[in-house]
């Protein structure tokens, strides 16, 4: 059996300033991906306004749930049938989230908030409250965190044991966390926890970072799609330019990936008599 499906990245740099402009590049590099046969783009984290961890800034540029960045994105998903992943900077009355959408023709179908801000992003943003959700969508179970909340393996694990099979990841990979920028093979270091985190969850990664010296930030790209068994699958993109790519992966391999013979089974060996992971009021 195989369930192909066709993975857009948009790896590019939202320069601080307009909005509107950047709304717009988001919406055409969506259409792009999708003409070159993507089912899925994947934009990066705050893609709309821009990264930024200024107060004013962000109170300024933020916008509703149901806004002009949901309508640009489902406006481009409706024209090809198919499916925007990105991040914006989102209002709920007072309260300022750096949120991920799924995004098709009808508008929002999974709503994501970081859980795990980083660094000046506590002073701007409130902590996720929405939980890790799994959405059902016509190419597969497809869950959502953003970029910093790889480094904690509890979402991951979560994520595949809740049923997604492919786990998108708008970023906004920067330096400071370490001290290397890339290595010899052009992998940025989170893209290397991207990687084993896929491998030892059996799960689908698609990671989509900004990219190029904006805003007073370093964005490292590096943009990749890793498949269940923790191989790469596209990527990793440029470190310092926009870049674009589809690949075409086989959901069934997380099945495959979960099953490495008769007595190899890396999600049922959990021995969950001796510990357990809690979420949303239950033990997986």
């Amino acid at each position: 059996m195989t369930r192909p499906v066709s993975i857009g990245l948009a790896q590019l740099g939202s320069p601080p300033g307009d909005a509107g402009v950047n709304r717009g590049a988001t919406a055409e590099a969506a259409k792009l991906l999708f003409d070159q046969g993507a089912q899925l783009a994947v934009l990066p984290e705050l893609a709309v306004p821009w990264y930024t961890v200024e107060p004013d800034e962000v109170a300024r540029t933020a916008e509703p749930l149901w806004g002009p960045t949901v309508d640009a994105w489902a406006a481009v998903a409706a024209d090809h049938s198919g499916l925007v992943v990105g991040g914006f900077c989102e209002r709920d009355g007072e309260a300022f989230y750096n949120t991920a959408v799924v995004v098709d023709q009808t508008g929002v179908i999974g709503h994501y908030r970081k859980l795990h801000l980083f660094a000046g992003e506590k002073r701007c943003f409130t902590p996720g409250d929405r939980g890790l959700p799994v959405v059902e969508t016509p190419v597969g179970r497809i869950g959502l965190c953003i970029c910093y909340d790889l480094r904690f393996v509890e979402v991951v694990r979560v994520l595949a044991l809740s049923g997604a099979e492919l786990i998108c990841v708008p970023s906004a990979w920067i330096t400071g966390f370490d001290a290397e920028r890339w290595d010899a093979d052009g992998f940025c270091p989170q893209a290397h926890g991207a990687l084993l985190q896929a491998k030892l969850s059996q799960v689908f990664i698609a990671c989509a970072s900004q990219v190029g010296a904006l805003s007073g930030f370093e964005f490292l790209g590096s943009s990749l799609v890793i498949d269940s068994f923790g191989r790469v699958a596209a990527g990793p993109m440029s470190g310092t330019e926009d870049e674009q790519q589809v690949v075409t992966v086989d959901l069934d391999d997380v099945e495959r990936a979960e099953d490495r013979g008769s007595l190899i089974r890396p999600q049922a060996d959990r021995r969950t008599d001796v510990y357990g992971l809690s979420y949303d009021g239950s033990v997986l």
